[in-house]
């Protein structure tokens, strides 16, 4: 029980916690979950639109495991998948909502879970993608490098918004109560935008307390921006629930 005693903010949307929760318990260890991204469905009609000309893609790429919950249920309700498009996605999260739909054979890559690993693929290469037609589904806002890459080596892609990310409606109480109470030892940050909206969230003295937390991180881009913010407590995991386990169950807790 590698992480008893210890209190593990998880910060990710309310949906997808609850297994990485289930692991930091199951290793000992006590979660706390405080979620810094509210998502929420986006109008379905650019979605219902596509639906009826699914079968005109080569492949289907979401984003997130909140893209495949938000757009396979209105996609679906036009008719069963076309047997000519291959879904794609980036994270075993991600492949797992897919497999929820009853829809396997996932494009995706198996080291590195990020667009650029995604465009390493034999599938996503000039030769693969050229004159066919790829449909992005995301978030509002993002990075374009999936997009702008593929159309360079001849793609045609649709970009859809099938869900809203916010700023979290809650105030920063329950940190600052675990911190007071010197319970609180690591948070865990799976995304850029979630680190940027603690920072955003918290006063002075509430910064001073992050920069004094261990900060669990499973992407060096993510990295990268903790420490741009002056934080030096960045701990730099193998990607997924199980990379993030393993750097919690591996840390020097005494350092």
């Amino acid at each position: 029980m590698p992480l008893t005693g210890r209190t593990i903010v998880v910060t990710r949307p309310r949906a997808q916690a609850d297994s990485l929760a289930q692991a930091i318990a199951a290793a000992g260890g006590t979660p706390l979950l405080y979620p810094l991204l509210e998502i929420e469905a986006a109008d379905p009609a650019a979605l219902q639109a596509v639906a009826p000309r699914l079968a005109d893609y080569a492949i289907v790429f979401c984003v997130s495991p909140n893209a495949v919950e938000h757009a396979l249920p209105t996609l679906l309700a036009a008719g069963p998948w076309p047997a000519g498009t291959r879904p794609a996605g980036v994270g075993t999260g991600t492949e797992k909502a897919w497999a929820r739909f009853g829809l396997d054979r996932v494009i995706a890559p198996r080291e590195r879970f990020d667009s650029e690993a995604l465009l390493e693929l034999p599938e996503f290469q000039a030769e693969a993608v050229a004159g066919k037609k790829v449909l992005i589904l995301r978030g509002d806002g993002g990075r374009e490098l999936l997009r702008e890459t593929l159309e360079a080596r001849g793609a045609t892609v649709d970009v859809l918004t099938c869900y809203h990310r916010r700023p979290p409606s809650q105030g920063t109480a329950a940190l600052e109560q675990a911190w007071t109470a010197g319970r609180l030892d690591a948070i865990i940050i799976s995304s850029s935008e979630a680190l940027r909206y603690l920072w955003q969230l918290l006063d002075e003295d509430g910064r001073r307390r992050l920069a004094q937390t261990p900060l669990f991180v499973p992407h060096e881009r993510i990295a990268q921006g903790a420490k741009d913010l002056g934080l030096q407590r960045v701990i730099l995991t193998p990607p997924a629930d199980q990379g993030l386990l393993a750097g919690l169950c591996a840390y020097n807790w005494a350092q």
